[in-house]
């Protein structure tokens, strides 16, 4: 039985390593549990207006400038179609997303960073996913991404970084609801 059981774990194990679908399960249900919880900082940063100059295309191929974004709360996620833990927080982006989707004070930008347009798409399709994908149009401002995935960010109306994450985060949490109306109140 002992036998057994050893070898289950080494194919878990394998698995794991070796299996994105298998690595995006045990992550997803790990945040279901209530771990990856979003961590706010209790010390407000020195607010630092972020760069601006980041150009977007969306998912019809229409150039965006985030200037434009600027009096809005702007939640954006760094990910990429082949990265394990950004495909398990997805679902938790799009209930957060689901809160939000009317309300013309918050924007999304869902950030491939491969420019993967085609994987994305087909991605965001067979999961069934509403997101406002977006592709970069030039260079990423090293204030919101340094090469982590996923890195999530968000901007205060003023385009200050109020929020930043890197590693996998549960967006479905209420405290991250309660933080992205709070932004919108200042």
């Amino acid at each position: 039985m002992k036998r057994f059981i050893n070898i289950i774990l080494v194919i878990f194990v394998l698995g794991i390593i070796f299996v994105p679908g298998v690595k995006v399960f045990v992550q997803s249900t790990l945040m279901k549990i209530g771990l990856f919880s979003p961590k706010f900082n209790n010390k407000p940063k020195e607010a630092t207006t972020a760069a601006y100059t980041m150009q977007l295309k969306d998912e019809k191929g229409a150039n965006v400038s985030l200037e434009d974004l600027k009096g809005k709360v702007v939640f954006i996620n760094f990910w990429a179609t082949w990265c394990p833990p950004c495909i398990a927080e997805m679902p938790t982006i799009q209930s957060l997303y689901e809160n939000f989707k009317n309300d013309d004070k918050v924007k999304f930008v869902i950030l491939e960073v491969e420019g993967n347009q085609e994987k994305a798409k087909k991605l965001f399709s067979d999961k069934r996913l509403t997101l406002p994908v977006a592709f970069p149009n030039g260079s990423i401002p090293r204030e919101f991404y340094k090469g982590t995935l996923p890195t999530t960010v968000i901007l205060d109306k003023n385009g200050a970084i109020a929020f930043q994450s890197e590693g996998i985060t549960n967006y479905a949490d209420q405290k991250m609801v309660d933080f992205i109306k709070q932004q919108k109140q200042k």
